[in-house]
C-alpha cells in the first residue's frame, strides 16, 4: 500500500477504532442495568464508567500506538485484579489489543503480549473463580470456561498474525510489481533509444549516399549542358532515379514510426542489391567494380540484418569515395567468403590521407559502419593506404545453420 493510500485510509480507520471503543464502553457501563443487584447508584455508574473508559480508550489508538495502548490495558487489568474489582465487558479489550499486537506491533511485542495475556488468564482463574461460579459447579466446567478464554486469546493473536503475513505479502507483491513496471519502462526506453540510433544510421546512409550521387550527377549535368548537351538528359534521369529510390527507402524506414498507418514496406537492401548499387554509382561516372566470391564452399550463412549491414558498409564506403577521393578515382569492391565469415574490402586509389579532414575520432559514417557490424560480432577497419588511396575492410561472422 502506498503512502498516499495510507494517508487516505487513516481517517477512516481512526473513526472505526473510536466507534469500537465507544460501543464497548457503553456496553460495559450499561451492564449495571442488567447485572447490578438491588439497583445501582450514581457512584457505581461513575466508577464502572471510569474504569470502562480507561480499558476501552486504548482501543481507539491500537493502530497508531499499539505497544503503548496494549501496555496500558495490561497494567489496568493487573490493578483491577489486585483490588478485586469485578470483571466487566470492557475487559474484552484484552482480545482486541492482543490482535493489534500480532498485526501491527514488532515481533517481540507481539509474542510478549501473547505471553502476558496467558498470564492474565491464570491470574483471573485464581482471582475470579470463586466470584464467577457457584460452589456446586463442576470443576471441569470451570476449567473449560478458562480454557475457552485462552482459546479466544489464541484465536485473536493468530488472526492478527495471519493478517500481518498477508499484509506483508501484499506489500512485497506491490513492490515487486512496481519494480517490474520500472524495469519494463527502462527496457522500453532502451529499446526506443536503440531504434532511434538505428534509424539515425539508416537515414545517414541513405541521405549521405543519395546526396553525394545527386551532387556528382548535377555537376556533370551542368558541365554537359554546355559542352555535351546530348548527355544532359541521361544525367538528369540518373538524378531523378536516385532521388526517387532514396525517397522510397526513407518512406520505408520512417514507416516503422507510424503505427496508425499501413504503409508499403519494400524489402530491405541485401547482398543481392549490391549490383544495382554499383551500377548506380558507375552511371554517375565513378569507376567501380564488384567481385563476389563463390558461396558454394561456405558452410554457413549471414543473417538478414547482417546482409543489410554489409550493404550499408559498401554504400557508405563508396559514398565517402565520391565525397573525398577526388576526380578520376578507381575503386574495387570485393566479397570473399572465408570459412568463418565474410570479408568485405573497398579499396580506392584516390587521395587517401590527403582526403578532406573528418572530425577527431572519425566521421559519423565510419562510426556507423563499425556499430552496425559490431551488432553481428564483426569489425570494420578504415584507414588510408600506403602509397595513396583509402581502404575499408570489414569482417562479418557467419550464423550457424
Amino acid at each position: 500500500m502506498t503512502r498516499a493510500e495510507n494517508a487516505h485510509k487513516a481517517p477512516r480507520t481512526r473513526i472505526v477504532d473510536a466507534l469500537i471503543a465507544l460501543v464497548l464502553w457503553a456496553a460495559s457501563t450499561l451492564s449495571l442495568l442488567v447485572f447490578a443487584d438491588g439497583g445501582f447508584s450514581l457512584r457505581a455508574i461513575v466508577i464502572v464508567g471510569g474504569l470502562s473508559a480507561l480499558l476501552t480508550l486504548p482501543v481507539a489508538f491500537r493502530r497508531s500506538h499499539t505497544v503503548a495502548s496494549s501496555a496500558l490495558v495490561a497494567a489496568l487489568f493487573l490493578v483491577q485484579a489486585a483490588i478485586g474489582f469485578p470483571l466487566l465487558p470492557a475487559n474484552v479489550s484484552l482480545l482486541i489489543v492482543v490482535h493489534a499486537l500480532a498485526y501491527y506491533a514488532p515481533r517481540w511485542a507481539s509474542l510478549g503480549g501473547l505471553g502476558l495475556a496467558y498470564l492474565g488468564v491464570v491470574i483471573a482463574f485464581f482471582r475470579y473463580d470463586s466470584l464467577l461460579f457457584v460452589n456446586e459447579m463442576n470443576t471441569l466446567m470451570r476449567a473449560m470456561v478458562w480454557l475457552l478464554t485462552a482459546a479466544l486469546i489464541s484465536a485473536a493473536w493468530l488472526l492478527g498474525n495471519v493478517q500481518r503475513s498477508r499484509a506483508a505479502l501484499v506489500r512485497e507483491l506491490t513492490e515487486r510489481a512496481r519494480r517490474l513496471e520500472y524495469e519494463q519502462q527502462q527496457e522500453r526506453a532502451l529499446a526506443a533509444a536503440e531504434e532511434r540510433a538505428r534509424i539515425a544510421r539508416e537515414m545517414h546512409d541513405i541521405v549521405a549516399h543519395s546526396l553525394s550521387v545527386i551532387v556528382t550527377q548535377a555537376d556533370g549535368a551542368r558541365y554537359a549542358a554546355v559542352n555535351q548537351p546530348e548527355i544532359a538528359p541521361q544525367t538528369l534521369g540518373t538524378i531523378a532515379a536516385t532521388a526517387r529510390e532514396s525517397l522510397q527507402e526513407m518512406r520505408r524506414l520512417l514507416g516503422v514510426l507510424r503505427q496508425d498507418e499501413v504503409m508499403a514496406m519494400g524489402p530491405a537492401p541485401d547482398l543481392a542489391t549490391l549490383d544495382s548499387l554499383v551500377a548506380e554509382l558507375a552511371a554517375s561516372g565513378l569507376s567501380v567494380s564488384l567481385a563476389k566470391g563463390s558461396t558454394r564452399s561456405a558452410p554457413h550463412r549471414l543473417p538478414k540484418g547482417a546482409e543489410l549491414a554489409v550493404y550499408r558498409v559498401v554504400q557508405e564506403a563508396l559514398t565517402n569515395v565520391l565525397k573525398h577521393a577526388g576526380p578520376g578515382v578507381t575503386v574495387a569492391v570485393s566479397l570473399d567468403w572465408e570459412p568463418r565469415g565474410l570479408l568485405i574490402a573497398i579499396i580506392d586509389d584516390g587521395r587517401g590521407a590527403g582526403a578532406d579532414p573528418t572530425p577527431e575520432g572519425g566521421g559519423h559514417g565510419i562510426r556507423g559502419m563499425q556499430e552496425r557490424v559490431a551488432l553481428y560480432g564483426g569489425s570494420v577497419v578504415a584507414q588510408p593506404r600506403l602509397g595513396g588511396g583509402f581502404a575499408v575492410h570489414a569482417w562479418v561472422p557467419f550464423e550457424e545453420r
